[in-house]
């Protein structure tokens, strides 16, 4: 039997389409919202690909099942990237691929990973370029690192709240507090902070 390792450019998309549809909604998509995720102007094309994808033994087929696909090695967690404005998080054009990681040695368990982008929060030792380990929740504590919207941009910082104020707070001084009024302003929590990968290969200039 084939591994994923041996999929055509075209296959591996779909299949990292099909992990992104299900860490943001939970459940495999059908085809034809393959076909829109794809651009694949008819659902046969996504058949095609969905055949060779199990041959490959990647997935695995329920027959007669509109969401009858499961991913066979689905270790190791997906790596985010610069997210695309307005966008969920782990949407499939913010993915940069999936990694080795256990999710289940952090604690809360592990959902993704975020790839850092500048040095806001140098001072807590997270550097341009590594990757955060982040829980996916909706809620977070004050003092907790989060992976927090403010309208169309994701931001890490340390988060307080009190009353309907908020402080989005970095660990450089040269970066100041966002300030935010809960009462006018959205304050959108995608996850907490629960380890972090060194990324020596990825440095770049914030």
């Amino acid at each position: 039997m084939d591994t994923p390792a041996t999929l055509t450019p075209r296959q591996a998309e779909m299949l990292e389409a099909i992990r992104a549809h299900i860490a943001e909604h939970r459940r495999p998509p059908s085809r034809p919202e393959l076909a829109r995720l794809l651009g694949i102007a008819s659902t046969n094309g996504v058949f095609k690909h969905l055949a060779a994808l199990e041959r490959k033994g990647a997935i695995e087929l329920t027959p007669g099942s509109a969401r009858g696909i499961r991913v066979k090695d689905e270790g190791g967690l997906p790596l985010v990237g610069r997210v695309a404005a307005g966008s969920p998080i782990l949407a499939i054009e913010n993915l940069l691929g999936r990694y080795p990681v256990d999710p289940d040695l952090f604690n809360p368990r592990a959902d993704y990973l975020l790839q850092v982008k500048g040095l806001s929060m140098k001072d807590e030792g997270i550097l341009d370029g590594d990757w955060l380990v982040v829980h996916r929740t909706s809620e977070a504590r004050n003092g907790q690192i989060v992976v927090a919207r403010i309208g169309e941009e994701v931001t890490v910082k340390r988060l307080k709240v009190r009353g309907h104020k908020a402080q989005l707070i970095p660990a450089n001084p040269d970066f100041q507090t966002l300030h935010l009024d809960l009462s006018r302003q959205a304050l959108a929590i995608e996850g907490i902070a629960v380890g972090l990968i060194r990324n020596l290969f990825a440095r770049g200039h914030a």
